[in-house]
């Protein structure tokens, strides 16, 4: 079964990690909605999660889900070999992850204003976005 992330999609720097997210998808396990979405918001709605501000992206796994950094690590596990290196950052107190995660986040608008590069997606690439 896909895991589903949720994400802002008015934010460049939300899209740049999607796109990084499709690219390393090797095992093509993620399917990509917006927050704002019809669907993003009957997920936010079935997970009590609709008072969540769209600062973070949200993975919906099964009926489980996960939030912020939580959320990243599962996600890196699941991408190419050479990401899991990054999983030793997780011994980082959750607290400590989530207060970077949250300054990133609420800063994201203005730090990545521009545009990384405007993605024609194919046929297998729409078909990742559930509107």
């Amino acid at each position: 079964m896909s895991k589903i992330i949720l994400f802002d999609g008015d934010c460049n720097f939300c899209n740049y990690w999607v796109n990084f997210i499709l690219k390393n998808d090797v095992n093509d396990k993620f399917l990509f909605a917006s927050l704002k979405s019809e669907f993003g918001l009957k997920l936010l709605t079935k997970h009590n999660l609709s008072e969540l501000s769209s600062d973070t992206f949200i993975l919906i796994d099964n009926d489980n889900y996960y939030i912020k950094s939580d959320a990243a690590f599962l996600i890196l596990n699941d991408l190419k070999h050479w990401l899991k290196f990054f999983k030793f950052l997780k011994i980082i107190p959750k607290s400590v992850r989530d207060l970077v995660y949250d300054y990133i986040a609420k800063n994201r608008k203005k730090i990545f204003r521009k545009k990384f590069y405007c993605m024609i997606p194919n046929e297998k690439i729409k078909s990742k976005f559930i509107t």
